[in-house]
């Protein structure tokens, strides 16, 4: 049975609600770092006590120091980064979006507990959008992003919610029927790239847009709509540089900092990688703080470059599955991609999960796999911070160790199988009548119709 558009309205609004319910537990678990007494900076002296020990840690309270938060610095105006790669200024390490989303937190913040709450009510009503569109979208399933434990643990961890909500809006947007094909396409496009200037990711979702739009005509004669394709990649590309140009032309050196840092951070022990914790051992002891600059700088070429030939395997896979079907999956290409990205990237934060789930509720997938992945991640998130902590304290840290290498290769192996599982699944149910073909291709009446704009 088909939920239909009234009976989806009551379950976006549950989906609200308890997705509202996830973050205020995720709120209550983060705060528990932060409080006074505070220092002469407004660092929580509790904080470097228990962040790790009570699994209470979060970027965000531990970026108030640092970015010049705390001295209500408008980020990459005057910053840069330093010969030894500290970011100095008001520089942050996340595109422009992200970086002003930061300052807005810091805006009338003395303390980093201040921080923590000012940022948690900026970020939440991203948040709960993602939950009322994905009800809206899928209906009950929704609740898989509203009830599951990466909400919880991640919602406040760092600056996610936003750019998971662009990434969903996109596909929302796709959805709407009353609005003409290319004009939802390019408003997808856009929601894209304002994704981009906030993590990034999303970004790499155009290319499947663009071949969905390319493909549209369908039908045995596979027409291809270049024009619509151009708009696409046009919108996308024009609103990165609209975002991006004014910081750049302020100030190059503040605006490129953020991108220098994370070309240079390496795949440490910070970064849950299977880089480090498989590469790296190769290279020499996993765990200690000897620079490798072999180690370094390998990982610096592979890892791009696996995540490039990831990007065009997915691209590829989903053309031919087009050519069977008469239809692009550009949602499950954009899936795939993202598994690409999580299982090669020389980073893997724990929060990066918060990415995946809306696809685990959009795509019809293996319960068991969605299980499984949940666990990993359930066991690198608690276990990351207990590691750290035992290392901190000197005391013995093989027990978290396990359960950070079972997150780690874990969530690597799962990455692998849903790569292809993605790239197979249907949409649980459509989001759209185009997304899902249930009968013959669409007229040429028809096909010219969707095109306008």
């Amino acid at each position: 049975m088909v939920i239909g558009v009234r009976q989806r309205t009551p379950i976006a609004a549950i989906a609200v609600g308890l997705a509202g319910l996830a973050m205020v537990a995720g709120y209550l678990q983060k705060a528990r770092c932060a409080g006074p007494p505070f220092n002469e900076v407004g660092r929580s002296l509790i904080f470097d006590r228990i962040k790790d020990t009570q699994v209470c840690y979060s970027d965000i309270q531990l970026l108030w120091l640092g970015r010049e938060i705390n001295l209500h610095v408008f980020p990459y105006l005057t910053g840069g980064i330093s010969s030894d790669g500290k970011l100095i200024g008001g520089s942050v390490e996340y595109p422009v979006l992200s970086g002003v989303l930061m300052w807005l937190g810091g805006v009338g913040s003395h303390t980093d507990a201040d921080f923590l709450l000012h940022s948690a009510l900026i970020l939440a009503p991203f948040g709960l959008l993602t939950a009322w569109m994905l009800g809206r979208l899928t209906g009950w399933w929704a609740l898989l992003w509203s009830i599951s434990p990466p909400l919880v643990l991640y919602a406040f961890h760092n600056w996610e919610l936003p750019v998971i909500a662009m990434s969903v809006a996109a596909i929302f947007v796709m959805s709407l029927e009353s609005i003409p094909f290319r004009r939802r396409a390019v408003i997808a496009a856009v929601l894209l790239a304002v994704g981009f200037c906030l993590k990034l990711y999303p970004g790499a979702f155009v290319l499947p847009l663009i071949a969905y739009v390319l493909t549209r005509g369908g039908g045995a004669e596979r027409r291809y709509d270049v024009r619509g394709a151009v708009m696409v990649g046009a919108a996308a590309v024009t609103t990165v540089v609209a975002v991006n140009l004014p910081f750049a032309l302020i100030s190059y050196e503040g605006w490129r900092a953020s991108f220098t840092f994370q070309q240079n951070r390496l795949a440490d022990i910070t970064t849950n990688s299977i880089w480090y914790w498989g590469l790296r051992p190769l290279f020499g002891p996993h765990n200690t703080d000897t620079p490798l600059p072999a180690y370094d700088q390998t990982v610096g070429i592979v890892s791009p470059l696996l995540v490039c030939v990831a990007f065009a395997v997915a691209l590829r896979l989903g053309w031919l599955r087009y050519q069977r079907e008469g239809l692009y999956p550009w949602i499950q290409v954009s899936a795939a991609m993202l598994c690409g990205f999580l299982l090669l990237h020389k980073v893997h934060s724990p929060q990066y999960t918060l990415w995946l789930v809306p696809f685990f509720v959009l795509l019809r997938v293996p319960w068991g796999l969605v299980a499984a992945y949940l666990v990993a991640d359930l066991s690198l998130g608690i276990g990351v911070f207990k590691y750290f902590g035992a290392l901190v304290a000197q005391t013995d840290p093989t027990t978290y160790e396990l359960l950070v290498k079972f997150g780690v290769w874990g969530r690597a192996g799962l990455l692998i199988v849903l790569f292809f599982v993605f790239l197979r699944a249907t949409l649980r149910r459509p989001a759209t009548a185009e997304a899902e073909p249930a009968g013959p291709p669409p007229s040429d009446a028809k096909v010219a119709a969707g095109r306008g704009i």
